[in-house]
C-alpha cells in the first residue's frame, strides 16, 4: 500500500484529536501538604465548577497557611475558611468565606461520601435551601464503617425526608381546601384527604428512589473502607484522596478544643500537580 501525505496528514490529525481528548478527560492532581505528611487528590471532572474553582484558587496560593480548623475523629476534617490564617488559638473559625458560593453538582451515586471523599462546605438549609457550596471551604472524609442495617436504616431515613418534602408540596396545593373543611369541622374530610396525600408522596418518593437507594458497590466502600453516608445528596462530593489516606487518619486524631479546632494548629498548602 503506498502511504501518501494525505494518509500521513490524516492519521496525524486522529492522533491529535485523540490525544487532545484523553488530555480533557484527565482529572487533575492537587497536592496538600502539612506537618503530619502529604495528601493527594484527584478531582472530578463530573462537577467542573467545584474542580475549576479549587485549582484556580490553590494556583494563586489561597490556600497556603490556612488551617485545618475543625476536626472530628470518625467523621471528617475540615479547611479552607480565610480568617484561620494566624488565627489565634482562642478564636472560634469556621464562619469565614471568599465572597461567593458555587452551585451544587451532585452527582450521586456516581460520587459519594467514602472514606477520603473530598467535598464542598456550605451553610445550613434553613438559609441555604439550593445547598450551595462554600466558594473555599472544603472537608474530606475519614467515616467510618457501617453495616448492612445500618445503610438501610440510612436509606429508610433519606426515603422518609424525601416523603415528607413530597408531602408538604402537595399539602400546599390543597390548602385552600384544607381551611374549608377546618372551617366546617370536616373532621373525615381532613383525615381522607390526609391518607391521600400521605400515598401520593409516598408514590412520589418511590419514583425517585435512585437518590436515595444505595448501588452495591457504594454498600461494599462503606461497610469495607467507611465513610458518611448520610451527608450523600447533602453536600457536593469534588474529588477522592490517591494517596495520604493515612495523613487523614492521623490529622483526625488529634487533640481538640471544645469548638473541634485542634489544639495545635495544622497548617495546609496546596499546590496543583502539573
Amino acid at each position: 500500500m503506498k502511504i501518501t501525505n494525505k494518509v500521513i496528514s490524516t492519521v496525524i490529525l486522529i492522533s491529535a484529536i485523540f490525544m487532545a481528548t484523553n488530555a480533557t478527560a484527565k482529572e487533575p492532581i492537587v497536592v496538600v501538604k502539612t506537618d503530619y505528611g502529604v495528601i493527594k487528590i484527584k478531582l472530578y471532572n463530573e462537577t467542573p465548577k467545584h474542580r475549576d474553582n479549587f485549582l484556580k484558587l490553590a494556583r494563586e496560593g489561597f490556600y497556603n497557611g490556612l488551617l485545618f480548623h475543625r476536626i472530628i475523629k470518625e467523621f471528617m476534617i475540615q479547611g479552607g475558611d480565610p480568617e484561620s490564617k494566624n488565627a489565634p488559638a482562642s478564636k472560634q473559625l469556621g464562619a469565614g468565606d471568599n465572597g461567593y458560593t458555587i452551585p451544587a453538582e451532585f452527582t450521586y451515586p456516581l460520587h459519594y461520601h467514602k472514606k477520603g471523599a473530598l467535598a464542598a462546605a456550605r451553610t445550613g438549609d434553613a438559609v441555604n435551601p439550593t445547598k450551595a457550596s462554600s466558594g473555599c471551604q472544603f472537608y474530606i472524609v475519614e467515616g467510618k464503617k457501617y453495616t448492612d442495617s445500618d445503610l438501610t436504616r440510612i436509606e429508610q431515613s433519606k426515603k422518609n425526608q424525601a416523603m415528607q418534602k413530597a408531602f408538604y408540596m402537595l399539602k400546599n396545593k390543597h390548602l385552600a381546601e384544607i381551611k374549608l373543611m377546618m372551617q366546617n369541622k370536616d373532621q373525615e374530610g381532613l383525615q381522607n384527604l390526609q391518607n391521600q396525600l400521605i400515598s401520593e408522596a409516598d408514590s412520589i418518593a418511590s419514583s425517585d428512589s435512585a437518590s436515595y437507594t444505595m448501588p452495591e458497590q457504594m454498600r461494599k466502600d462503606y461497610k469495607e473502607i467507611g465513610g458518611t453516608p448520610f451527608l450523600d445528596g447533602d453536600y457536593t462530593v469534588f474529588g477522592e484522596v490517591v494517596e495520604g489516606m493515612d495523613v487523614i487518619d492521623k490529622i483526625a486524631a488529634v487533640d481538640t478544643d471544645a469548638n473541634d479546632r485542634p489544639l495545635k494548629d495544622i497548617k495546609m498548602k496546596v499546590t496543583v500537580e502539573e
